[in-house]
């Protein structure tokens, strides 16, 4: 019996159905648009989270070194010259953190009794402007009171085991400085007391007589009465000298200069000749007299350096240094090691020999006996960062050429550069055109890690005092760091930020170069993550 067949021909449309019916289909979209070698190498390079961060960090060094020195002479009106030396050494002081409980100017210190009245009586002594008498109350209570806590006293003995008390403590360092003694012209004078009576801000102060109760004449600080110890006392009617301790209710007993009517005297005469010329003798409260120089109240983000420059402007200008010296290190030597390199790798032969001999006598030669030659001799004729720049370049081009070299003798035998040759391109097509655009992998990576490099050697160099980077114009992160090796342990702000700073360039730098090693190379083109 025959088989019936189905007839497929004719099925109704009501027994089809869609499988995905309801769902939105998508097919892959497949861009047949070339993708050019930079572009390609930008979107790998982009996929490598660590290098893009590094990048980021790299930029914001690098505004921070650029900005920095624009918006302090906008808001401050000074530059990386500007030094106070009674402001030397002192920590981070900011007017906006400081409301967060950071970057305050304060640090923590031990005071032994005498040393806490001493900065204690700064406070009660810029109330005492008139010689009225100032109790411990309302001198813990001013503005310009350096001891902003004071901790519960430790007992400890000395030599001779005498009970002595230690004070814990937190001190503003900047209104620390106090009283000084400072020597100016009449006209100045006169000046400073029409801004006293403008701002209401007391500048001059009593002066202190020098008599028996006078611990130190050179020390504006010491305006009460002291005995030979530079203990605070208190004379009595009778004549009776007794020694002053710390405790609630302390009164100390001013010993200014006063006239025959018993009023206080604010200047001496030392000399000069009329009313611009003539010196007077002044006590001046110098947190305030800061503000008459300058309009502003001492405010360094970073604190200030062994020297009181500017801490921040000072990192800003020898990032600024490493920087452009790395730049212009990696550039030369890009350019000198790539020519030298091609013609190796490209002719060979007599010329490769030759050539290679005199990379081999020049590579060694130690860096650091050039860069001390070049210190001592050269740099007194073109200048220390020029001298430093040739230091570099000397032998800092060979790895980059050896690279090239390499690159050349891989790909100069390559079936394209037989084909180009063949159709007749020029030695110097086949070179730039053909061959060294398949080392521009290695060649950026090299290139991007001179920088570290440099930044590194640079920075040895100036610490070691080889290069002499330390003077009011110009400096560097090593010159920062050597000056504070001997009192970072009593003021770590001078180490730790130029420290942080160079050791996330090296990082930073170190990985861009990878990234740049990896978004670079010709082997990966195309290929995805």
């Amino acid at each position: 019996m025959a088989e019936k067949k189905f007839d497929y021909t004719n099925i109704p449309k009501e027994k089809f159905r869609f499988v995905n019916e309801g769902e939105k289909l998508h097919d892959t979209k497949f861009s047949d648009k070339p993708i050019g070698f930079f572009k390609d190498a930008w979107i790998r390079f982009r996929k490598n989270k660590a290098s893009v961060g590094a990048t980021a960090i790299i930029v914001i060094i690098l505004l921070y070194a650029f900005l920095t020195p624009l918006i302090t002479s906008l808001t401050s009106g000074y530059d990386k010259t500007f030094m106070d030396p009674y402001y030397a050494k002192k920590g981070p002081r900011s007017a906006f953190l400081s409301n967060f409980g950071i970057f305050d100017g304060t640090m923590s210190r031990d005071f032994s009794d005498k040393g806490l009245i001493k900065a204690i009586g700064i406070g009660i002594g810029a109330e005492d402007f008139d010689g009225r008498g100032v109790s411990l109350e309302e001198g813990m209570a001013s503005p310009y009171q350096p001891m902003k806590e004071i901790g519960e006293p430790k007992v400890t003995y000395d030599a001779a085991k005498k009970e002595k008390y230690i004070y814990p403590g937190d001190v503003e360092v900047y209104l620390e400085v106090g009283f000084l003694y400072k020597s100016i012209e009449q006209a100045e004078y006169h000046r400073i007391v029409a801004w006293q009576e403008e701002t209401g801000k007391q500048v001059l102060y009593p002066l202190v007589a020098k008599n028996e109760f006078t611990f130190d004449e050179t020390d504006a600080n010491y305006w009460y009465k002291t005995n030979a110890k530079g203990s605070p006392v208190k004379v009595s009617n009778t004549g009776k000298v007794k020694v002053i301790d710390y405790e609630e209710g302390m009164m100390l007993e001013d010993n200014y200069k006063r006239d025959e009517n018993g009023d206080v005297v604010y200047y001496e005469y030392t000399g000069g000749g009329n009313f611009e010329t003539a010196q007077f003798k002044v006590r001046i409260l110098y947190y305030n007299y800061y503000q008459f120089m300058n309009g502003i109240e001492p405010n360094y983000l970073f604190g200030t350096d062994s020297q009181g420059y500017d801490l921040a402007l000072r990192m800003a200008d020898g990032i600024q240094l490493s920087f452009l010296l790395a730049i212009g290190v990696s550039v030369i030597n890009f350019i000198i090691g790539a020519l030298y390199g091609a013609v190796e790798g490209y002719y060979g032969g007599a010329l490769d020999l030759v050539m290679e001999r005199i990379s081999d006598v020049l590579s060694q030669v130690p860096f650091m006996v050039v860069a001390t030659l070049f210190q001592m001799h050269l740099a007194k004729k073109v200048g220390v960062v020029p001298s430093l720049l040739f230091a570099f370049v000397v032998t800092g081009w060979i790895g980059i050429a050896y690279r090239v070299r390499t690159q050349f003798y891989r790909f100069k035998t390559q079936e394209y550069v037989m084909a180009a040759r063949t159709l007749g391109a020029r030695d110097r097509r086949i070179i730039w055109k053909h061959i060294f655009p398949n080392t521009l992998g290695t060649l950026i990576t090299s290139v991007a890690l001179i920088i570290p490099g440099t930044i590194s050697s640079e920075s040895n160099l100036s610490y070691l005092g080889i290069v002499n980077l330390g003077n009011a114009n110009t400096t560097s992160l090593g010159t920062l760091l050597s000056d504070a090796q001997s009192v970072w342990t009593n003021y770590p702000h001078l180490m730790i930020f130029p420290a942080v700073i160079l050791s996330l360039l090296m990082i930073s730098f170190n990985l861009f170069g990878n990234g740049l090693r990896d978004a670079f190379n010709p082997s990966l083109r195309g290929v995805e993550d």
